[in-house]
């Protein structure tokens, strides 16, 4: 009899915990029957995340392309309701859209690029952020050059490069929830 006043009790606990969303029925492998408490935060759409460059990303050589996926890395936690719900060094990626290389007459390379998505634990989560990285010009070098006349073709710009290490500001996408174990 009392097992069965136990179970009733548990049930109704339980019924009620499940109807607010922060508890779940659990059974141990004895058969036993429980409460697992947890709850949920939500990391709101437009939260700013800041990703640090893990490699360079340069227009020099021709080694990337349009395309090129680069990675990153999370430099701070990201907290929601007081909870790291991304931990700092959770991996990411991002995407070069636009390449030129540096040409004649002091044009320089230009990339643009689009950070994409933060990798946590398998899971994706979207996020935007769009840059412009330009390498400078060489244009009074160039105009120099045709008052010489001489090696007017061998005038260029600068390759564009974003270094390793630079921090740049992503934007979460959609709002992301993420479960809480409480203790």
């Amino acid at each position: 009899m009392k097992k069965v006043v136990t179970s009733i009790m548990m049930l109704m606990i339980s019924t009620n915990a499940l109807a607010q969303g922060q508890a779940s029925v659990v059974q141990t492998p004895s058969g036993a029957v429980g409460v697992a408490s947890q709850s949920e935060v939500t990391l709101p759409s437009n939260t700013e995340v800041i990703l640090r460059m893990t490699d360079d990303l340069t227009t020099k050589g021709g080694k990337i392309e349009v395309g090129h996926v680069f990675r990153l890395t999370v430099a701070f936690d990201v907290r929601a309701q007081g909870v790291v719900v991304i931990p700092a060094g959770t991996p990411a990626t991002g995407e070069v859209t636009m390449r030129t290389g540096k040409a004649v007459f002091g044009k320089s390379g230009k990339m643009d690029v689009e950070l994409r998505q933060i990798d946590l634990y398998g899971r994706r989560i979207p996020v935007t952020g769009k840059y412009r990285q330009e390498g400078e010009g060489n244009t009074l070098a160039a105009v120099g050059a045709v008052f010489l006349a001489a090696g007017l073709m061998f005038v260029t710009g600068k390759s564009a490069v974003i270094p390793r290490g630079r921090e740049l500001v992503a934007y979460t996408i959609t709002p992301e929830p993420f479960p809480v174990p409480s203790k």
